[in-house]
């Protein structure tokens, strides 16, 4: 029996990528436990709408997981009701604010390397010259 974060690993990894014995132990698994299969299907529902930014599937998952009624899923379609439109517009829109994010994450690893060290002077410098 493998552990419930190896179970996890196997039902969020790309079947493709799964090892011969790792698919099969996984469908052994499913078959013998129907809300975990109904889970793994959602799982993989999901994860295609967000690598293909099919954005406008969401609704029809959404109203899937809940019909499911898993307990276990409550929690996560809570924070996709309650921030919906920006989930909608990052499945369907091109626009990602990773670049920004780099810089930022950038930014306060340079003044944490700073910090105590000199004055606002030269962390504006090396900010600017990184």
């Amino acid at each position: 029996m493998p552990s419930p974060r190896r179970l996890t690993s196997w039902i969020t990894t790309r079947p493709g990528e799964l090892g011969e014995a790792q698919h099969a132990h996984l469908a052994e698994l499913l078959a013998t436990c129907p809300d975990l299969t109904v889970l793994a299907e959602l799982v993989s529902r999901f994860a295609r709408i967000v690598t293909e930014h099919h954005g406008r599937d969401l609704d029809d998952w959404m109203s899937s997981a809940r019909a499911a009624a898993l307990p276990e899923l409550d929690p996560f379609l809570r924070g996709i009701d309650r921030d919906y439109h920006a989930v909608l517009a990052g499945l369907c829109l091109p626009y990602s604010n990773g670049p920004v994010e780099g810089v930022n994450t950038k930014t306060k690893l340079i003044k944490r390397q700073m910090y105590g060290r000199a004055g606002f002077r030269l962390l504006r410098h090396r900010i600017l010259l990184a």
